[in-house]
């Protein structure tokens, strides 16, 4: 018989898979969307929180009922999708972008607002890249139980500090919010929709996912029907807490121009905002949190890519890829916070689409009966003008590809693989009728049931 959980554990279990989520990187963003839009900023963060907040959720439910790991669910495409997606994901979600950018912003808010001498500012980096990325692969040598406690602890932390210093920003504003910027003056749901992006949780939400869903089978919870539910009412858990965290941050950026002025990445509207509100203890109590944050998020990510990459190439063990893949994020840290963020965002204008289009079809896949063909179409559809946003935003013919490629809706917005995975989805779902093609249907309990039509 399954066991039902009390609420202040299933209340604890979302803490557990917040903190997971709860990263030094989640609260750059947000902050620069406050900037830049300006009085425009609850429309922007209304996208935003789409793709950087709602969507978490719906990956978590779409990973469970596509299989409980990301090459399962990718799989549905082809073998080699899903290796190629798994791959550049895990890379991403580690040593190419989301640990040197935790590292990088912990440096950023905790560290750089403290050193006098800006000559030596890289040397700082470097010292400091290599002390972080050391207690990282040492608390990520033996992960058992370390999220689950650690998140216990960082979250109610993290909740009070930051219940602080949105207080104090409210009832002593730094200013009145300022006009939006040039690039929020138009398309601005849009623009926020695209920036939710790089908050990165959503392909987290691939990652985590799995690890959350194991650790809730040594519960007690043995009915997979329960398990959902459990599932659900944590995600809801993670998701009001995600929400209040973006819109905090957001409405901090935006109040902080009068004070701050306009600055060039998020993490520095944090630390100059907290020194702002607090005075000089500010930028100790924001390096704290971000501190707390940045170690959970770095360790989870570490940990996650090394046991990946320990799966697919065995003769390599996973401490041996914690060293390695260690050793690659202090390199990518060091070109520092701006260029991380630069040199990933073509990957992620990759990803997200091709990550957003499998959680749809995985929430529609009755409606189509699962049909191989409609998963190939639809990610080819999105995948083809996910490839050209990415050279657009490498700065590779944009000019050229705008022209080309505009009279896509919504192409010059970065949205126009909505349009094409709808025509991808229309086309392979006549052509897989046509062929008469095996379906394969999920059940309520998220079981396939293959057969042929």
């Amino acid at each position: 018989m399954s066991k039902t959980l009390p609420f202040s554990q299933v209340f604890a279990i979302g803490l557990m898979l917040f903190a997971m989520f709860l990263g030094a990187g989640n609260v750059i963003f947000a902050p620069m969307v406050g900037q830049e839009a300006g009085t425009n900023v609850w429309l922007a963060m209304g996208g935003f929180l789409i793709t950087g907040v709602g969507l978490v959720l719906l990956a978590i439910i779409a990973l469970t009922r596509g299989g409980g790991t990301v090459e399962k669910l990718a799989g549905r495409v082809h073998p080699t999708f899903a290796v190629v997606f798994s791959i550049l994901l895990f890379l991403t979600l580690g040593p190419i972008y989301v640990i040197p950018r935790t590292t990088s912003v912990v440096f950023e808010i905790g560290i750089n607002p403290l050193i006098t001498n800006g000559s030596n500012i890289q040397w700082f980096l470097l010292v400091f890249s290599i002390s972080f990325i050391a207690l990282t692969v040492w608390l990520s040598w033996n992960t058992t139980k370390f999220i689950d406690h650690l998140g216990k602890i960082i979250t109610p932390i993290f909740g009070i500090l930051l219940i602080v210093l949105v207080v104090k920003s409210i009832f002593t504003p730094m200013g009145a919010i300022r006009e939006p910027q040039d690039n929020y003056l138009s398309d601005v749901f849009m623009k926020g929709f695209t920036q939710g992006y790089y908050t990165m949780d959503v392909l987290a939400a691939f990652v985590f996912g799995g690890i959350f869903i194991k650790s809730i089978s040594t519960l007690g919870v043995t009915s997979e029907k329960e398990v959902s539910k459990l599932f659900i009412k944590a995600g809801v858990i993670t998701i009001i807490g995600l929400v209040a965290l973006q819109l905090s941050m957001a409405w901090i950026g935006a109040s902080s121009v009068d004070a701050i002025g306009y600055q060039e990445n998020g993490g520095a509207v944090l630390a100059q905002s907290a020194k702002a509100l607090f005075g000089d203890i500010g930028i100790y109590l924001i390096g704290f949190i971000i501190f707390l944050t940045g170690i959970t998020t770095n360790v989870a990510c570490l940990a996650a890519v090394s046991e990946y990459f320990e799966r697919i190439v065995p003769s390599v063990s996973y401490k041996k890829w914690l060293l390695i893949f260690s050793a690659f994020s202090i390199v990518f840290t060091n070109f520092g916070l701006n260029a991380v963020l630069n040199m990933a965002s073509p990957v992620l204008l990759l990803l997200y689409p091709l990550a957003i289009a499998l959680i749809v079809l995985i929430f529609t896949n009755n409606l189509f009966k699962g049909r191989q063909s409609v998963y190939i179409g639809t990610m080819i559809g999105v995948g083809i003008v996910a490839i050209l946003d990415a050279l657009k935003d490498a700065g590779i013919g944009q000019e050229a590809l705008n022209n080309l490629f505009g009279f896509i809706p919504l192409f010059e917005n970065g949205a126009g693989w909505i349009t094409t995975g709808i025509i991808g989805f229309a086309i392979s779902l006549f052509i897989a009728k046509t062929r008469n093609e095996p379906v394969s249907i999920i059940n309520m309990a998220g079981q396939e049931v293959k057969k042929v039509s």
